[in-house]
């Protein structure tokens, strides 16, 4: 499974089938998410000091497909853009993507795609659960990293990074945990060396971007208000 995947599948209710979180940073962290699976099979990086282009620019350092639908046409997406700064990038990668990944949870027959009408006018789409299985487990493992204190593998890292970008880490291991504790302690997993040195400077730079656009995007929403 991708991060961006397990991402979306934690952070969309089970029996309503819609997201636990307002939809724009929703799209934001699945496109940091993305870029996060694209620097782990190093098709992309942030550039350092001395790189090929300008230091803390999202580039592509290898277009050769990975095999992934939903991950090469971020890819090409990426690739057709001037190398900028991931908090500039994120915006560009969201149209569809949220879409494309419930899609493909629908194909591994986790979640099932039902349609319906707001006030009979308004179509409407939710994904509610069809197997939890590899939800229940995924939320397991946080809980054993989160809670009791195991050390995470690079997937779980990766994940609670993003869901740290968000502040959704307390929401999504639910029940009577103590929310400064996990969160702390999820700070310190995304801060830590748990992958490679691409691998974290991208992590690092993806979830100070999620933040980064999020907040730009609520100071836009309440000034349209």
């Amino acid at each position: 499974m991708l991060i961006a995947e397990d991402l979306l599948l934690l952070l969309t209710d089970d029996a309503t089938g819609k997201p636990v979180v307002d939809t724009s940073k929703l799209d934001l962290a699945l496109a940091g998410a993305v870029i996060v699976d694209l620097a782990e099979l190093d098709r992309v990086e942030v550039a350092g000091p001395g790189e090929v282009v300008k230091e803390g620019r999202l580039y592509v350092r290898d277009t050769t497909p990975t095999g992934e639908l939903v991950l090469d046409e971020t890819l090409d997406r990426i690739a057709s853009r001037k190398p900028g700064k991931p908090a500039s990038t994120l915006p560009h990668l969201t149209k569809g993507l949220r879409e494309a990944l419930y899609d493909r949870l629908v194909d591994r027959g986790i979640v099932r795609a039902e349609e319906g009408r707001v006030l009979g006018i308004f179509p409407s789409h939710q994904w509610p659960a069809a197997d939890s299985s590899h939800e229940d487990e995924l939320r397991r493992g946080l809980r054993d990293v989160l809670v009791v204190g195991r050390e995470p593998t690079v997937h779980e890292a990766l994940l609670i990074s993003m869901l740290h970008a968000v502040d959704q880490v307390p929401k999504v291991l639910g029940g009577d945990v103590d929310k400064r504790q996990v969160r702390a302690r999820a700070k310190s997993i995304a801060e830590g060396e748990f992958a490679g040195e691409a691998v974290r400077k991208a992590v690092e730079a993806v979830r100070a971007a999620v933040v980064t656009s999020i907040a730009a995007a609520t100071v836009v929403a309440a000034g349209s208000t």
